[in-house]
């Protein structure tokens, strides 16, 4: 979950009514969308490597102007150098736009986060809760797929039976 201006991001697992295999359901302001598990890992991983690197920015850049006495041009170019030679992620694009960035004024590491028109800051701790969240989902709609299977073959559970089980067990999550 993820707070910024009146939007609140959820991901919860479900799955995808058009092929029932598992999915995630991104919800943010206006936006749904129905994410695969493989784009919700990348999500969760992109935030967990932003947040990483949000922290370090902003450790070179103090290091740099407090040690070395590097003027800002010097240290923007470093940054930038630093920023090229950063791993690529995989092949998997994530949900959201994710950017690390290291506050010039206040000297405090942030990750943006964006859908769309929908932007949000957080802090590296909450970026790193909110890729738990997301793998937690990834994770989840992969189970709830194969349980969903396995109930369906019981004789006395009716896919509705099945639904109310899941929407029980969905609102205890929250």
């Amino acid at each position: 979950m993820t707070t910024h201006q009146d939007h609140t991001a959820w991901i919860s697992s479900t799955i995808d009514p058009a092929t029932r295999k598992a999915a995630c359901l991104l919800s943010w302001g206006t936006v749904q969308a129905l994410l695969t598990p493989e784009t919700t890992l990348a999500t969760a991983r992109d935030l967990t490597a932003a947040a990483a690197a949000a922290e370090t920015d902003v450790a070179l850049i103090r290091s740099l102007r407090e040690d070395v006495h590097a003027d800002d041009t010097v240290v923007g170019g470093l940054l930038q150098a630093v920023r090229s030679r950063r791993a690529m992620p995989s092949s998997t694009r994530p949900a959201l736009r994710i950017h690390a960035v290291a506050g010039a004024k206040t000297g405090r590491p942030y990750v943006h986060i964006g859908r769309g028109t929908l932007k949000a800051e957080l802090t590296p701790d909450a970026a790193r809760e909110m890729a738990g969240h997301w793998t937690e989902a990834a994770v989840a709609a992969q189970i709830d797929v194969r349980l969903r299977y396995v109930l369906g073959e019981h004789p006395h559970l009716t896919p509705d039976d099945i639904n109310t089980i899941f929407e029980r067990l969905q609102s205890v999550q929250r």
